[in-house]
């Protein structure tokens, strides 16, 4: 049975990477929100509490029923975890005098504790909190302490609860993955056995027994989730698998044939169909962007449908497609199941909730127990070709939600010249490997220009490129000026319809990575 560690989400920013890092230890764990929490099973090694925005001192401040899982598991409590524990077992949780947040220093770390094992003094930590735990309960032993928060660590004396106010999990924690380890590992005696190779076995392995003789189709996209998730399924049931590519005139330049010869190369079951012009003509005239994606959507799951029914009449009498493969990995899970539930649509997904009802098809989804970066090691496990795991995500709309305003054939033409030369310049300088996302916006405004001795009024493209762990936040790159200029004058150069190029020096947030 694989070992786990169970993370209870009280809402905090931080609690995806809390996962992570366990799971860089090799030890498996899943996140849940306090207000849904599963039954435990024999699996479950130790419990996590995450931060919070909430104070506990409010009267709508997140509550568990904690007795059972205090007396028959390890427990970690961080910042909004501790306090919570200590308020609820006796203490006092009072307003700090002078918030505590950013780098500080153990000034006090009692080093035979076994969550401070090789933990040194003066070890820099990241505190983010309102509060202060004032007082502890009689049966509580502080453990750490800064110069300013005397209770920076507990233990409850007797047992395997600890309670830390800092944030291990954030790398401005220099010993925080120290911390955990010792937690993980030392405390619920995880065995580390979680790794990309045991998974990809594994999940082989489920999949076989889950799907048996049934066949499969699944859309794929030439992105690192949809073509780990294809190989995954093409190891359990190898032809039974329908994998289906489509052209909706809206991919980068020469796409459709590059990464159509790449599945091919991989021994997948494949068919590419060019559906640009039903995709055009729906598109024809139309600005919103919400709008875009649902016609794209729409029109998806109608060539979907067509080339699902397509393959079923090639298969033999009796014979059914039962099943949908999908590239769905763990953040587009946590999403779904948050704290404050589904969150706010800021834009629709091109790949949650499935297919419509009429198409009767079961869900299987080999990823969606993994982050991003453990997909592309997965992938390479699987020596899925290295081009396709290092490369940018991409929007499911594709270049319709770069094109600001309508779309004509025209202007994606015109982006995809440019955007093109933008990622190629990436690739020769090296910097495309030290970019999480790149990509070129057609903006809906044209500019005045010189060429030559000739006036010109002509379009703007923007670049965009951002550094990020999962796309949940993202800081734009400071790309050299040097390679800015040779890119800027390559595109206005060599690609007719342009005449001004800007860069995107905007964060998310406030900003998205994407323009609409």
């Amino acid at each position: 049975m694989l070992e786990k560690i169970i993370i209870l989400d009280f809402g905090s920013q931080y609690t995806q990477l809390i996962a992570r890092r366990v799971r860089e230890l090799n030890v498996y764990c899943e996140i849940h929100p306090f207000n849904n929490i599963p039954e435990f099973d024999d699996s479950v090694k130790g419990v996590i509490f995450s931060g919070s925005p909430f104070s506990v001192r409010q009267a709508d401040a997140p509550q568990i029923d904690y007795d059972k899982i205090l007396t028959s598991y390890p427990v970690l409590a961080v910042c909004y975890g501790a306090q919570y524990l200590a308020q609820q077992l006796g203490g006092e949780v009072l307003p700090s005098e002078i918030r505590e947040y950013g780098r500080a220093n153990l000034q006090f770390v009692l080093h035979e504790n076994r969550l401070l094992k090789d933990i040194p003094l003066h070890s820099q930590v990241w505190m983010s909190h309102g509060d202060t735990i004032k007082e502890v309960p009689e049966n509580f032993e502080i453990i750490a302490s800064t110069d300013k928060v005397r209770v920076a660590a507990f233990q409850i004396k007797g047992t395997n609860t600890y309670g830390i106010q800092f944030h291990p999990e954030v790398t401005h924690s220099t010993d925080g993955q120290i911390l955990l380890k010792n937690f993980v590992v030392d405390i619920c005696e995880c065995v580390q056995d979680w790794t990309s190779d045991a998974f990809a076995e594994s999940t082989i392995a489920e999949l076989k027994s889950q799907l048996g003789n049934d066949h499969v189709i699944m859309a794929l996209s030439g992105g690192v989730d949809s073509t780990v998730a294809a190989v995954l399924l093409h190891e359990a049931i190898g032809k039974n698998l329908h994998c289906i590519f489509v052209d909706h005139g809206l991919l980068r330049k020469d796409e459709y044939e590059q990464v159509l010869d790449s599945y091919k190369n991989m021994g997948l079951n494949i068919k590419g169909i060019n559906a640009k012009e039903l995709f055009y003509s729906r598109l024809n005239g139309v600005s919103e962007p919400e709008q875009k994606r649902k016609i794209i959507g729409a029109s998806f799951i109608d060539v979907f449908d067509e080339a699902s029914k397509e393959v079923q009449s090639q298969l033999p009498e009796g014979v059914e497609v039962k099943w949908l493969g999908q590239g769905t990995i763990y953040p587009d899970i946590i999403e779904s199941i948050s704290v404050k539930g589904p969150s706010a649509t800021i834009k629709s997904h091109h790949n949650v909730g499935g297919l419509p009802d009429f198409m009767k098809l079961k869900v299987v989804e080999p990823l969606k127990t993994l982050f991003k970066d453990e997909v592309r090691r997965v992938g390479k496990t699987l020596d899925v070709d290295p081009k396709i795991l290092g490369r940018h995500p991409f929007p499911g709309p594709g270049l319709a939600i770069r094109i600001l305003g309508d779309i004509t054939e025209d202007k994606v033409r015109i982006l995809q010249e440019a955007d093109d030369i933008y990622i190629r310049n990436l690739k020769e300088s090296g910097w495309y490997d030290k970019v999480w996302q790149a990509g070129t916006i057609f903006l809906p405004v044209q500019s005045v220009g010189v060429m030559g001795d000739e006036r010109t009024y002509e379009h703007v493209v923007a670049l965009r490129a951002v550094g990020s762990l999962d796309g949940m936040t993202a800081d734009w790159i400071h790309l050299p000026y040097d390679l800015l200029a040779k890119i800027s004058n390559e595109i206005i150069n060599h690609v007719k319809g342009i005449n001004r190029v800007v860069y995107d020096i905007s964060s998310k947030p406030p900003a998205t990575i994407e323009w609409e």
